[in-house]
């Protein structure tokens, strides 16, 4: 790929991350609801980007390559926070940070945790779409899920398969986190439009 194009690849992701949950935390705050959202999902894409994350920092790899995660990171953060305070549970949000707080410390405290961390990080990250395609499926209601959050998601993994070329086990992540960011999105699309028609 030309290096402009590369850059213009970079910007449009970084650009993308900036506001990826910001459909999401919007169509949250405006029903007042999380339903369709779910929960188990989240957590694991926050375990997911949180290991991810760690993993890039912890083996030095160029800031360029990461820099979207601590924008998303923050991002789910706060979709988590509105989804436990809209269901009465605010509390067990501040427990799920400690665990996640006391997890990126644990990462780092030999060498094999993190590297088994990232070895699993593809299925974590995996087991969080499909978490949120059974929810749908279950509730047969895409409720306030965004399809326009889990598109640009989508855009987000195809962007990466542009720039991420030398490292096998990443590339992997990215097609895997590509094709069901897709499933989870035509997903979302199909049962707006049943729930339209009805």
């Amino acid at each position: 790929m030309a290096p402009g194009l590369l850059d213009l690849v970079h910007l449009t992701t970084w650009a993308v991350c900036a506001v990826i949950k910001l459909p999401q935390l919007v169509a949250v705050l405006r029903a007042g609801s999380a339903w369709g959202l779910s929960v188990g999902s989240l957590l694991l894409e926050l375990a997911g980007f949180l290991v991810f994350l760690r993993y890039q920092i912890y083996y030095g790899y160029p800031l360029e390559t990461y820099l979207e995660y601590p924008i998303i990171i923050a991002q789910d953060v706060i979709l988590l926070f509105c989804i436990m305070h809209f269901s009465g549970k605010t509390k067990r949000a501040f427990f799920y940070a400690f665990v996640f707080w006391v997890g990126w410390y644990m990462l780092t405290l030999q060498k094999w945790i993190i590297d088994l961390a990232m070895n699993l990080c593809t299925f974590i990250s995996a087991a969080s779409k499909l978490v949120q395609l059974q929810h749908l499926w279950q509730t047969k209601d895409s409720g306030q899920v965004s399809a326009l959050t889990w598109g640009m998601s989508a855009y987000t993994c195809a962007s990466k398969l542009q720039t991420t070329w030398c490292e096998v086990l990443i590339l992997i992540r990215f097609i895997i986190m590509l094709i069901l960011n897709i499933w989870v999105t035509v997903t979302i699309l199909h049962y707006s439009k049943t729930k339209k028609t009805d």
